[in-house]
């Protein structure tokens, strides 16, 4: 599998907690007690978002091409390992 890096945003939450956002993944949001769990949900929710665009036909985050996985869309199952880099 290849792997991909992305840019991962995590700021405090007031009620406590962390929230991790990307803006090379659109629509990942990710919530956690801690730093680290916060970054380890964001990587899960990564992959499903690129299982999901592989799945319905849709396009991959720009991220996820940069990488080179676009040839792996005719096998339909590959899914990134990230490398998340808190900014």
């Amino acid at each position: 599998m290849d792997e991909v890096t992305i840019r991962l945003h995590i700021e405090p939450l007031e009620e406590g907690g962390f929230v991790a956002t990307s803006p090379d993944v659109p629509g990942l949001v990710a919530e956690g007690r801690s730093v680290t769990e916060a970054a380890e949900i964001a990587q899960g929710r990564a992959r499903k978002i690129a299982e999901s665009c592989i799945e319905h036909g849709d396009p991959l985050p720009r991220a996820f091409l940069r990488a080179g996985i676009a040839h792996q869309i005719v096998r339909r199952w590959a899914v990134p390992t990230l490398h998340l880099r808190a900014n």
